[in-house]
């Protein structure tokens, strides 16, 4: 059978651990705008030309739950049946039954951006020329507020019914302790476009936005500090799993993650290849360690370890061949060197479960068998002292 070196997906990866990013699904040739998982097994992904998709499986597999007409750019879910997608020609829909049927109302705004709700009942939706609407019955009606600006907004969170914050263009930040009645707008210094909001604790909040811009609260959005990304691309969502942790995602498949509450960020190789970098437009974290973010043309890409920093480098052809790829019963594993290597060879599952284990003493070709797992792509691992060597595998029987 002829021999398909991975020159593409074998990858170097430091002692540090397993590959952190990595592409599930292609949903789509249009766009996904945005992502939210009500919990650990449930998503809904929606996005350009009507797109809505689910999982009940944590990504495994999506199906279509419906469609938008239009262009969709946020989704919200109040448990894992009933929620919300907004978007073109001010349209919000509804479900109550996990996308089998969907009623929709339109108001006078181009664009819904973001919906947020603190409750089953209490939801908010912002957009363009500073919409706010606000829905106190479950979104079966809503009303719209003055936010007192013209500025599309492009994000909204609260932290309980009453106070919560909207940010969007010229560096607005829009911050609310009477459940939308007035919104007071907070100094940023900065006149680029935020375009993502998230707040993990009552007083600690950040926003991020054009030209890699990161702000950062500590006293419930009274004052703000700008952050050092270390990217001047756009940063187009934002999520927190505590007050130290987050992600940043945007353009070029852009990922920038802290942990120690934004005073530094290391980027994160977002599992796409070098020439086909696609923007990432939304980011979702179902646990401290499980997130996912959606992007161009599309892409999926989940992490189950927290995106560990890890430098990632791409081994020459010399190094190692891993083949067949897609695989049936057997891979095989050849060194291209003349030098013996011992190895941990292990075989993950996109879930990051361990499949496989096993030692090797690496002198010219070593089989493994693959007969036993279900057809689907997976990671094989070979580890020694000197680091991991991680290739892409799919299995096809």
């Amino acid at each position: 059978m002829k021999k398909l070196t991975l020159l593409i997906c074998l990858m170097f990866i430091a002692a540090s651990g397993f590959a952190q990013w990595v592409i599930i699904a292609n949903i789509s040739a249009n766009d996904c705008n945005a992502v939210h998982f009500p919990d650990a097994n449930t998503g809904y992904v929606v996005g350009g030309n009507n797109l809505i998709q689910k999982t009940t499986n944590a990504g495994l597999t999506w199906t279509a739950a419906g469609s938008f007409a239009g262009d969709a750019y946020c989704v919200y879910f109040t448990d894992a049946n009933k929620g919300f997608v907004g978007g073109q020609n001010g349209a919000i829909y509804k479900t109550i039954d996990g996308g089998t049927g969907w009623t929709y109302q339109n108001f006078s705004v181009t664009y819904f951006y973001s919906i947020f709700f603190p409750n089953a009942l209490t939801g908010f939706a912002v957009g363009t020329g500073g919409a706010i609407y606000k829905t106190s019955n479950g979104g079966t009606s809503w009303t719209a507020q003055t936010s007192g600006t013209t500025y599309d907004l492009m994000s909204v969170r609260f932290l309980n019914a009453d106070t919560g914050f909207a940010v969007g263009g010229n560096g607005k930040i829009l911050k609310t302790i009477d459940g939308g009645t007035t919104w007071i707008p907070k100094s940023s210094g900065t006149t680029q476009t935020f375009l993502s909001a998230c707040f993990p604790s009552a007083t600690v909040g950040y926003a991020v936005g054009t030209m890699g811009t990161i702000l950062k609260t500590a006293n419930a959005g009274t004052s703000w500090t700008a952050l050092t990304s270390g990217t001047t691309l756009h940063l187009r969502s934002v999520y927190f799993t505590d007050v130290n942790t987050g992600y940043a995602v945007g353009d070029v498949g852009t990922i920038v993650k802290t942990t120690n509450g934004g005073t530094s960020w290391t980027v994160q190789p977002s599992g796409q290849l070098t020439g086909d970098m696609k923007n990432l437009y939304s980011v979702w974290f179902t646990s401290g360690t499980t997130g996912y973010t959606v992007g161009g043309v599309g892409r999926v890409i989940k992490t189950t370890n927290g995106g560990i920093g890890i430098e990632e480098n791409q081994l020459p052809e010399s190094e190692i061949s891993i083949y067949p790829n897609p695989a049936s019963n057997n891979i095989t594993i050849e060194n291209k060197s003349t030098t013996q290597h011992n190895y941990v060879a292990s075989i993950k599952n996109i879930q990051g479960q361990e499949i496989l284990i096993e030692k090797i003493n690496l002198t010219a070709t070593h089989t493994i068998d693959v007969n036993s797992l279900s057809n689907g792509i997976y990671f094989l691992t070979l580890q020694n002292e000197k680091g991991n060597f991680v290739s892409k595998l799919m299995v096809q029987h």
